[in-house]
């Protein structure tokens, strides 16, 4: 059985120092050793040397150190490195029929618009109306660079405003007729 020391008075040891040592670090010592240390002095000193060697050759197994180290970590921060952006190529939409083609409509302003495209068109004389489905807001005429049978491009503006909030506007191209004036080959492109 082993026995541990609770109090310095408890163990009866010539040493007053080691029963602090074991008092402080809960050291135990078997009872044959205490026994023999309290009836044999010289193999009490042998002991508590030896004893007091193995105290102080401790490595110090039960004991607890803390170091707070202040360190400043630092790590670099990762830059997203912007690629150059490219522009985006917006391809218009195109409308043709058989008299039109490759006509394109851009939005230059808030209410003007510039058209662009060919015709194929008698004497290179067409015609143009904007409508916003109810009544007609503006109309007029144009030429192309070239008469039918050649295709002639054209390229023109128009500045009209919508009456009603909610109303589309509508281009149409048309040729008129020789014999009456009448619409022919109209081609209807949205103004958005």
């Amino acid at each position: 059985m082993n026995r541990k020391f609770t109090s310095i008075w408890e163990c009866q040891l010539p040493f007053t120092s080691l029963s602090f040592v074991m008092l402080f670090r809960g050291m135990t010592l078997p009872s044959k050793t205490f026994r023999l240390m309290q009836t044999n002095p010289p193999m009490t000193y042998s002991l508590l040397f030896s004893f007091l060697l193995l105290v102080a050759c401790n490595n110090n197994e039960n004991t607890q150190t803390t170091t707070n180290v202040d360190t400043l970590i630092t790590t670099p921060k990762k830059i997203p490195i912007a690629k150059e952006a490219k522009p985006e190529t917006v391809i218009p939409k195109t409308y043709s029929n058989e008299r039109f083609r490759h006509v394109t409509v851009e939005r230059v302003g808030r209410d003007t618009f510039f058209i662009r495209g060919q015709g194929q068109i008698f004497e290179a004389n067409f015609n143009w109306i904007v409508e916003d489905g109810h009544e007609e807001l503006k109309k007029g005429f144009d030429m192309t660079d070239a008469g039918a049978p050649a295709w002639g491009k054209f390229e023109f503006g128009i500045n009209v405003r919508k009456q009603r909030e909610n109303s589309t506007l509508m281009l149409i191209l048309f040729e008129s007729s020789a014999k009456d004036g009448s619409r022919q080959h109209q081609l209807p492109i949205p103004l958005n």
